[in-house]
């Protein structure tokens, strides 16, 4: 039987990224997915602020640029167009239209060239855990053995159903239908027409693709039964909402998908952890769901490393959940705001046109932007000063752009006193000492996701921290 520290199910965008995270700390990691081949679907997602920085911490950001487009940052919350307040505070303050394959393909080869396994076409069907690692049972009717097994495996998960984990919240209600097509209508007559429609469905769009090719994204009371839409879904659909079907022809993929609103229940039990769709759905609007996912994979790497090294604090791998549940719960209230700012109705109607002036004051746009962007996330972390639990921006130091140190996954103590240690944590934290830093503090303890741990000159202060974050220093 073969054995591995951790299996992960699902080589999606959460699979994929964990595995690299977890390859940072040489994890011996298997990704498994059912699917032969990546999903061809040419599904433009964003990539939010948050997304981008956690990319730049890894040295991914420019495979991501060179491959994808930048985008202003602000009109996402709930389709009303406001710009973003030009001082966010990020060195990456837009958002990246980019391909959702393309995103898969570079996480995918990112994991493979730091040393993970990816399978296709097989899937965990079954598992059983004890007190030392997990036996996974494949369709196939393989065995492997790990310490833990994560489920990155989606919204209907096989590893958390098999696990028992409850998944309560709302079923779709209604449902998008989205595709390419090619249409025969003018350009100026497409375009007049689509701004007429949007001023009642938000959602509704048709945008150039390639040559004669159109994504064409449809909003759609109730929800079918089919499992996929057909051509004269979209034509029928287009007729009800436009009058018109624009000559809607030779589809080159159609799908749809429904605004279900859940959340598991837990997200781990013992030695199964669960991360991104497995764990959280949503409906698409304001575009958080795969940014969520690659979030929770970077916040879950280097704890669930640390414990697999065995360095990690007794209940460094509980703040995994502690930490992202929180975030998902606000994800999902968001968007259920948006939702309903997104409906026809006369009262969500009234209701959106008050916050949309609401949204000229700049803090309240400010908020929502950064809601969206997650970078106005905190963690618990305690009392403390109010930077204690959030991200640090990308910052200038002495030695390069802040992000570029953290390619490796450790923690770091940015130290402009010039007289703190990390002696004893030198195998995971560096120290960069630079009294020139621009940062309001006088020392930083980052964690490797980039998230504050500590901030102080104290050095035994900093030395419990230490302990708390990155377990017990090594003597001599």
């Amino acid at each position: 039987m073969e054995t591995f520290d951790v299996v992960i199910a699902g080589c999606g965008p959460t699979g994929a990224m964990l595995a690299a995270e977890l390859r940072l700390h040489d994890v011996r990691v298997l990704v498994l997915d059912k699917e032969t081949e990546p999903a061809s679907i040419v599904r433009i997602v964003g990539l939010h602020i948050r997304s981008l920085e956690v990319l730049a911490m890894r040295g991914l950001l420019d495979r991501m640029l060179e491959r994808g487009r930048k985008r202003p940052a602000g009109g996402f919350f709930a389709a009303i167009n406001k710009p973003a307040p030009a001082d966010l505070d990020s060195a990456h303050a837009y958002l990246l239209g980019i391909p959702q394959p393309v995103v898969v393909q570079l996480l995918e080869e990112h994991a493979i060239h730091r040393g993970a396994q990816v399978r296709r076409g097989c899937a965990v069907v079954g598992f059983e855990q004890d007190d030392k690692g997990v036996t996974a049972e494949l369709d196939n009717g393989e065995q492997l053995r790990s310490r833990y097994l994560v489920g990155c495996d989606g919204s209907r998960s096989t590893v958390r159903k098999l696990l028992g984990v409850g998944f309560p919240g709302e079923p779709s209600r209604n449902e998008t239908l989205m595709g390419e097509l090619e249409l025969d209508v003018p350009q100026d007559e497409l375009a007049a027409k689509v701004t007429e429609v949007r001023e009642t469905y938000k959602t509704f769009s048709i945008t150039p693709f390639a040559d004669g090719i159109y994504r064409v994204v449809i909003p759609v009371a109730g929800v079918s039964e089919r499992a996929e839409p057909t051509l004269d879904d979209f034509r029928q659909h287009l007729r009800t909402i436009a009058g018109t079907d624009f000559g809607a022809h030779s589809p080159h993929w159609l799908s749809r998908f429904g605004d279900a609103t859940r959340l598991a229940e837990r997200y781990r039990i013992r030695r199964v952890l669960l991360a991104g769709d497995a764990a959280h759905i949503h409906p698409p609007t304001g575009g958080q769901g795969l940014n969520l996912g690659i979030q929770d994979a970077f916040n879950l790497g280097w704890k669930l490393a640390a414990e697999i090294r065995g360095w990690a604090p007794e209940t460094l791998l509980d703040t995994y959940e502690a930490e992202r549940h929180p975030v998902a719960e606000d994800v999902l209230d968001n968007t259920r705001a948006q939702m309903e700012l997104l409906s026809t109705d006369p009262g969500p109607q009234a209701v959106r046109r008050l916050l949309t002036e609401l949204m000229d004051f700049v803090e309240v746009n400010r908020h929502l932007i950064e809601k969206i962007t997650a970078i106005d996330i905190r963690y618990d972390f305690g009392e403390g000063p109010d930077l204690q639990g959030r991200r640090l921006r990308d910052l200038k130091t002495k030695h390069g752009n802040l992000y570029d140190l953290l390619h490796h996954g450790r923690g770091l103590l940015l130290d402009r006193t010039e007289h703190l240690t990390t002696d004893g944590w030198s195998d995971r934290v560096d120290h960069l000492t630079d009294p020139t830093v621009a940062v309001d503090a006088p020392a930083l303890l980052l964690r490797p996701d980039g998230h504050i741990a500590w901030l102080g000159t104290n050095q035994q202060d900093l030395t419990t921290q230490l302990t708390r974050w990155f377990g017990a220093g090594v003597t001599g």
